[in-house]
């Protein structure tokens, strides 16, 4: 049988920093392949795990709930007939309901030998009140269907505010596990139980429903949403919203080569200042003038810089509400 771990978090939370360690750590020698869904044109983290020597499918679109329901169960059931791996790794879109994604993968159980052995989100300990109040949907969803939380960056954060940021997940999922230490910390053993005391719990999930017995959604809809023949997740009701009603995604390919201060300038734009709407998020890869490659990645207020590998072309990724994308193309200076 194939375990399935499923690795969500909102935008920016560290889920790819945590893959990583996963995949170092706990799936060591394990056959294994990673499912990314991107939220956005254009697929940025493909290229940060494919050092690691793991198979990508990388699957652009915006709504992950119709991605899911469409592509992800033809790619799954791929991924399973090639490969025939010990492990499967789902990133979803941080924009995506983690209760849909473990629905589509519960789909395709029928034709395939596959177990969800964990719902993982990695959730921003820095940023975790912001994004409950900014976007309770879906951060909560992320959040309430979760057999293990992850809380990243909890080496910047004091005691005191660890202790809120678990209070405050703990009034959403009383049940989960959750990891505060910084997870580089961590030995293998110690994630892996972890994970493992998450996935005892799993069963859980599957006695909170108020549904027919025909229900295939894997998780509760509140009471006040109707019904609709239409719905594309495939659980026969209608979700309040999808991913690509209430955020936007700009991404360009560009062969412009940036100063060092221009990237300086237009990542302060995006991080500091609402000039360009509400930034959540936003990542690529660039060519500098003098030749060299940069990654960056950032989400409110912060954001890093590293060497990165020449690409056939720059690309950068921006997610957020109400872009103003004819100034994000003067920023960047694309065509």
């Amino acid at each position: 049988m194939t375990k399935v771990d499923i690795i969500s978090g909102f935008l920016g939370a560290g889920k790819t920093t945590f893959i990583k360690e996963l995949i170092e750590k706990v799936f060591a020698g394990e056959k294994l392949v990673l499912i990314e869904n991107e939220f956005g044109e254009i697929g940025i983290d493909g290229g940060f795990l494919q050092d690691a020597g793991i198979e990508i499918t990388e699957m652009n679109s915006g709504c992950i709930c119709c991605t899911l329901v469409g592509d992800f169960s033809v790619a799954l059931k791929k991924v399973l007939d090639e490969y025939h791996p010990d492990h499967v790794i789902i990133e979803p879109s941080g924009v995506g309901k983690l209760s849909d994604v473990a629905a589509a993968i519960e789909n395709v159980k029928e034709d395939a030998d596959i177990e969800i052995e964990g719902r993982i989100t990695v959730v921003d300990g820095k940023k975790a009140k912001m994004y409950l109040d900014n976007f309770g949907e879906f951060f909560e969803n992320q959040v309430e269907h979760a057999s293990t939380i992850v809380i990243s960056r909890t080496q910047n954060m004091t005691d005191e505010k660890i202790e809120a940021c678990v209070h405050l997940l703990r009034e959403k999922n009383d049940k989960a596990t959750i990891i505060s230490t910084p997870w580089d910390q961590l030995s293998g053993d110690a994630i892996r139980h972890a994970l493992e005391h998450g996935a005892e719990i799993e069963g859980l999930f599957e006695h909170h429903h108020d549904h027919d017995e025909e229900c295939t959604c894997g998780h509760h809809h509140e009471h006040h949403h109707d019904h609709d023949e239409e719905c594309s997740c495939g659980c026969g009701h209608h979700h309040h919203h999808h991913a690509d009603e209430v955020f936007t995604s700009w991404g360009k390919e560009t062969a412009h080569k940036y100063t060092e201060e221009e990237l300086d300038y237009l990542l302060k734009a995006l991080s500091e200042t609402d000039a360009y709407g509400t930034i959540l998020r936003s990542k690529g890869i660039i060519q500098m003038t003098d030749g060299n490659w940069k990654q960056f990645d950032l989400v409110p207020q912060e954001y890093e810089v590293r060497d990165g590998n020449a690409d056939y072309s720059g690309r950068m990724v921006v997610i957020g509400t109400d872009l103003k994308e004819d100034e994000l193309v003067k920023l960047f200076h694309v065509q």
